[in-house]
């Protein structure tokens, strides 16, 4: 499979759990420090709107890359946070993932796609194409994960990436890039120090050991 498709399979992984997330569970914490699962959400739906006028051509104006709102709990009848085009954290995840393909795909189809500019990695600095694909590829599997066991086990998507070999080497291939120095590991960055890993541990659980991710975190917080 092309990066194009495996990352088109890592949407649809993570919006299969995106779906499950009911409005009364967005105010449950998440492996992220500080954000609900709400926040997450809006941050993930933020990413596809911002990778999409990324490959579309955008500058790296961090504006573009705000969470979206999604609707929470109704209070007196009136949404909580809510937009109007999307009516629930699934819906939103999908709507906003299917015009990220779109625009990969048509990024993709130039004779040398451009490069993109991405506000959080190298200060803007162009990262090549297929380099920024696997970025994104990583951040919807690694959050997937993240609101996986925010629910409960992840188990099922753990499983699903890895009995696709191909996405799970991908997903591991990229995590293995990120930069392991300090800076990079900061409070308040994306990624915590990388972690020991047990040995017995399959590829997904091998890459969220690189970026810092603690996969004890579901019993920990529960």
């Amino acid at each position: 499979m092309s990066l194009l498709e495996l990352h088109t399979r890592s949407l649809e992984l993570a919006a299969a759990v995106v779906d499950t997330v009911q409005p009364e569970q967005l105010v449950l914490p998440t492996p992220c420090a500080g954000w609900s699962l709400r926040h997450l959400v809006e941050h993930m739906v933020g990413l596809h709107r911002g990778f999409a006028a990324a490959a579309a051509g955008a500058g790296p104006d961090p504006a573009l890359w705000h969470g979206v709102p999604v609707h929470g709990v109704p209070v007196h009848g009136v949404p909580v946070h809510g937009d109007p085009v999307h009516g629930d954290p699934g819906g939103a995840f999908r709507h906003s993932a299917a015009r990220l393909t779109a625009a990969f795909a048509l990024a993709a189809a130039a004779p040398r796609p451009a490069p993109l500019r991405l506000p959080e990695v190298r200060d803007g600095a162009p990262v090549p194409f297929e380099r920024a694909v696997g970025f994104h590829l990583l951040d919807t599997l690694v959050h997937a994960w993240d609101v996986a066991v925010a629910l409960g086990p992840p188990d099922r998507l753990v499983a699903a990436v890895e009995g696709e070999p191909p996405l799970a080497e991908a997903l591991l291939a990229v995590a293995g890039a990120v930069p392991a120095a300090a800076p990079d590991r900061a409070p308040g960055r994306a990624f915590a120090a990388v972690r020991a890993v047990d040995g017995e541990a399959g590829p997904f659980g091998r890459a969220l050991a690189l970026l810092g991710r603690d996969t004890a975190w579901a019993v920990a917080a529960r």
